[in-house]
């Protein structure tokens, strides 16, 4: 790897670690404790804490919960970004349904955001990368059709997302008066209709595969809130640090200023980076497994989708999370040698000019794992 590391289009600094996952031997290092810019290679991190915490089975609940007057019905949000506006239309249904129960076809609409706490916004915002961070959003808060990649945000997500529960609501056959409002459930409010994400394996299958920002924080926040921290930027910060000392990883340097790598100031090392990705291969420890299935297939899936020719030596062979940021690349992931070991590796570069010589050179270095060992 030495001079592939050298490669100028990976700038003036390179930091790199490589390990066999069974043993925990360290094959190739190259400043393996230098905390240094991941970017979106942080969400292998978050990802981990996340499944850690909650298990790969949680799956985050939105629900309508009806005042005891029968009078308000409040849209709560558990912190899905990936609620549907189908989704929201199955509860309208399920609301309808309970209203006329209480012989009623009229209420007041208001929407609870009160899971989140701290700021909304990511210290890039507005930005076509994320949405606002914030406890109930339809489709990431997106304003076209895609699921991912970048496209403009709606400003209000929440109030957005409200707006499309009352529509529904009035579709089926409950008058809404007034606008809905942004106002916290009662307390003795009862469930009327919920709605639960995919489980979580899948939503962190899609963080990393798509590099998806928008979940990535939300992991972070529900990750925060199992550990009984604020579901802030702040609060996730603690409990991915917490969980991740918990999982016994080196964490010494290691800053999560959020769970999706754009903000400049996170801070990993190359050596945590493959210790994540090695106790995700552990036997022993199954429910991190979607941490590797995640990870992008090079010239198949995900951001590496395009990056690898359909005969390039590592198409097909290397699973890896990239990373980029202005002068910053990054890419960290597992590959198989020709004498049948499981790498986990990491390579994190900043100072780069051009994504468009650091990607191949950072590929180029996955590419030739696959041949260690002659």
């Amino acid at each position: 790897l030495a001079p592939l590391i050298g490669e100028p289009g990976l700038g003036d600094e390179v930091a790199a670690s490589v390990i066999d996952t069974a043993t925990g031997e360290q094959l190739y290092e190259q400043g393996a404790t230098t905390p240094m810019t991941p970017a979106s290679t942080i969400k292998i991190a978050t990802a981990t804490a996340a499944l850690s915490v909650l298990g790969p089975d949680h799956r985050i609940a939105t629900t309508a919960a009806l005042s005891p007057d029968s009078r308000t019905v409040t849209l709560v949000g558990g912190g899905d970004p990936t609620l549907s506006r189908a989704a929201l239309r199955a509860m309208a249904a399920d609301t309808a349904d309970a209203l006329r129960e209480e012989d009623r076809d009229s209420v007041r609409l208001a929407y609870d955001i009160s899971r989140y706490t701290g700021p909304v916004l990511h210290p890039i915002s507005p930005n076509e990368n994320i949405a606002p961070v914030t406890a109930l959003m339809v489709n990431e808060g997106r304003l076209d059709d895609t699921d991912r990649g970048t496209a403009e945000r709606s400003e209000d997500p929440a109030g957005d997302a409200a707006r499309t529960f009352a529509a529904a609501l009035k579709k089926a056959g409950v008058k809404v008066s007034g606008a809905p409002r942004e106002a916290r459930a009662a307390e003795d409010a009862r469930t009327v209709a919920t709605h639960r994400s995919a489980p979580l394996d899948a939503l962190v299958e899609r963080t990393l595969t798509n590099s998806d920002n928008d979940i990535a924080e939300a992991l972070a926040r529900q990750t925060a809130i199992a550990k009984g921290e604020s579901a802030s930027f702040a609060g996730a910060r603690r409990a991915v640090t917490n969980e991740l000392k918990k999982l016994k990883v080196p964490t010494a340097g290691a800053h999560f200023a959020d769970g999706s790598g754009l903000d400049r100031r996170d801070r990993a090392t190359p050596a945590l980076l493959t210790a994540l990705l090695a106790r995700a291969a552990d036997p022993d420890r199954p429910g991190l497994r979607p941490v590797l299935t995640g990870l992008p297939i090079a010239g198949f899936s995900g951001t590496l989708g395009g990056r690898y020719a359909p005969d390039a030596a590592g198409t097909g062979l290397i699973r890896a999370k990239t990373g980029t940021l202005r002068g910053v690349n990054s890419l960290a992931g597992t590959v198989v040698d020709r004498q049948g070991r499981l790498l986990a590796f990491a390579f994190l570069a900043s100072g780069s000019i051009d994504a468009g010589q650091a990607e191949p050179a950072l590929d180029a270095l996955a590419t030739a794992l696959a041949g260690t060992g002659g």
